[in-house]
């Protein structure tokens, strides 16, 4: 996980299957479930996108998307240890976790001509 952060299970069985020949896609579905479950990775599921799958666990960062390639990448929480905890009205929850997803275009995007989100939404 830690070499390919942000993978999708199709990524990871075809990673899997690189190093060891055979696996089912279901065996690595019920792994990255376990994993998830226990908390040794972190399971993402952005807007129009398939999960993801990263390993940079126990720690309140954000993602950034680029509407048009669909690169992510990690993003520090702004200030503080965990300010997105702090709802301006948590309606009685007991908030433990906030998802913040930025989207716009990455560098390699912007800087391509005629380069605009695709109309369906994320790669």
């Amino acid at each position: 996980m830690s070499s390919t952060p942000h993978a999708t299970a199709e990524g990871v069985t075809a990673r899997v299957r690189d190093k060891l020949g055979v696996i089912s896609r279901q065996a690595v579905y019920d792994a990255l479930g376990v994993l998830a479950e226990k908390g040794l990775i972190r399971r993402i599921q952005p807007a129009g996108s398939a999960a993801r799958y990263e390993d940079r666990v126990g720690d309140n960062h954000h993602h950034l998307i680029c509407r048009v390639c669909g690169r992510m990448v990690d993003i520090d929480c702004a200030v503080g240890e965990t300010p997105c905890l702090h709802a301006a009205d948590d309606s009685g929850f007991e908030i433990d976790e906030a998802e913040v997803v930025y989207w716009g275009r990455c560098p390699d995007c912007r800087g391509r001509p005629g380069s605009q989100p695709r109309a369906d939404g994320p790669a």
